[in-house]
């Protein structure tokens, strides 16, 4: 079985792809258009400079090759939601090409291309005899990244889909709202021939639609049937893919260059693009440089790259990756959130670290510091909050003495402790701090 998805990616640009209509929601349809859009004679495209920009970050990220020059064509196909009769799109001079995404870090995904074109409307449905067309998305900047067909099963593209989105919003900074969102076309192959379930959008959907492809062929071929080459539809509430058409061939569809944009040099802009260290990228920096193991750089760069960022900091002010990992899976991670949203400083954080490394403060002394730095209470009532959470453990424990057993055992366990604080207090404790406090109530008990 082989697998291969057509992922396409809204760009979030102020204006479409070729005229100025703005890509914000519309307030009614049919209102965020113009002549160019809905290619009236006499109009003219003009090239979105933004698009081109995520383009070459899209293609960078990928690792694809970047031509000195591209250009666009024109796809021929004759549906009531493309009013020109054509999208523009690019073919054979794509703005990106032979790349690689390494899933889980590991499998290399080979990437045939990144392409820049404009997204066809929306036709809407009514009954079985009408149909409304909105054409307010005519024109959205998209960016269409196509991958080789080597993907082995549908959790692993599911997987796969997670993180390229990952890296995909944090690449070009692309929003998760309304419109802005990643459609996908999902290609599999259980025999020789193809079928392609077009548009399907979510994660689980994805899993869903190439689950009952992979079932469906199957089941034809054990039976003697042939697969027909088609595209099809998937009905999100049944769970089951339809025909919708006979699949094309890409010669079906005329493609000729597009002669009202010409051949666009894009070299030195590529040289000149910069792209953010992505999030699968700083993973697997951190443990190469840092001998730390993939499962505890992947929980920091989860949680927030400056987390991570912050770890760097704390590592360079003890001498100690596995010291600052220690302290960063705790009182450093229980504060993050609301520490990061206020626009903290971490390099207070490292500053506290560097004189717990000296031997100047106690490790007790230095995690009170932090909780109180991060949440900007005074070191006393810290203190003092502290000491009462570890009263209300102690007294749980020597209670409920069968419960060390049991998280000896299985560290699950613990959220019943968790649990009785909460109640207890009435959530006042987060449930890292009970899980820390828990920690150390237990180390003269286990």
């Amino acid at each position: 079985m082989m697998i291969g998805l057509e992922i396409h990616v809204q760009l979030p640009t102020k204006s479409k792809m070729f005229c100025s209509c703005p890509t914000t929601d519309a307030e009614g349809p049919n209102t965020h258009v113009c002549p160019g859009c809905l290619g009236m004679p006499g109009t003219r495209p003009v090239l979105n400079k933004g698009s081109v920009e995520c383009g070459i970050k899209l293609a960078k990220m990928l690792n694809c090759e970047i031509p000195e020059t591209m250009w666009f064509s024109r796809k021929t196909y004759f549906y009531p939601d493309m009013s020109k009769g054509v999208q523009v799109t690019q073919f054979d001079h794509p703005v990106g090409k032979k790349g690689v995404f390494l899933l889980d870090g590991k499998k290399p995904i080979g990437i045939t291309k990144i392409q820049l074109e404009e997204d066809p409307g929306k036709t809407k449905r009514f009954g079985d005899q009408s149909s409304l067309v909105d054409y307010n998305r005519a024109g959205m900047p998209l960016a269409e990244i196509v991958t080789d067909p080597d993907l082995a099963s549908p959790a692993e593209a599911r997987e796969f889909l997670r993180q390229m989105i990952t890296e995909i919003r944090h690449a070009i900074d692309l929003p998760d709202d309304g419109e802005r969102s990643i459609r996908c076309d999902c290609n599999i192959s259980v025999g020789k021939e193809r079928c392609e379930v077009k548009n399907v959008s979510g994660l689980r959907n994805v899993e869903r639609a190439l689950t009952f492809e992979m079932v469906r062929q199957t089941k034809v071929l054990r039976a003697g049937g042939r697969i027909e080459r088609e595209t099809r539809g998937f009905d999100e509430e049944r769970g089951v893919t339809f025909s919708v058409r006979k699949k094309e061939f890409e010669g079906d569809y005329g493609y000729i260059d597009e002669p009202d944009l010409g051949v666009f040099h894009i070299g030195d802009l590529a040289r000149a693009t910069v792209v953010k260290e992505s999030p699968g990228g700083m993973t697997a920096r951190l443990c190469r440089e840092y001998g730390i193991d993939a499962k505890a750089a992947g929980q920091m760069v989860s949680t927030s790259m400056g987390l991570a960022r912050a770890f760097e900091m704390i590592t360079q002010a003890t001498g100690s990756a596995q010291t600052a990992v220690s302290w960063v899976k705790g009182p450093v991670s229980a504060n993050w959130k609301a520490f990061e949203a206020a626009g903290g400083d971490p390099a207070g954080i490292a500053e506290i670290m560097g004189r717990f490394s000296e031997g100047r403060i106690t490790d007790v002394e230095a995690g009170i510091e932090l909780k109180a730095y991060m949440t900007g209470r005074d070191a006393a009532a810290v203190k003092g909050a502290d000491a009462d959470l570890g009263r209300i453990i102690g007294d749980y424990l020597d209670a409920h003495p069968e419960i060390v057993g049991e998280i000896r055992k299985n560290e699950r366990a613990v959220n019943r402790v968790i649990g009785h604080v909460m109640k207890e207090t009435g959530g006042r404790y987060s449930s890292s701090d009970i899980v820390s406090s828990t920690k150390k109530s237990l180390e003269g008990r286990l």
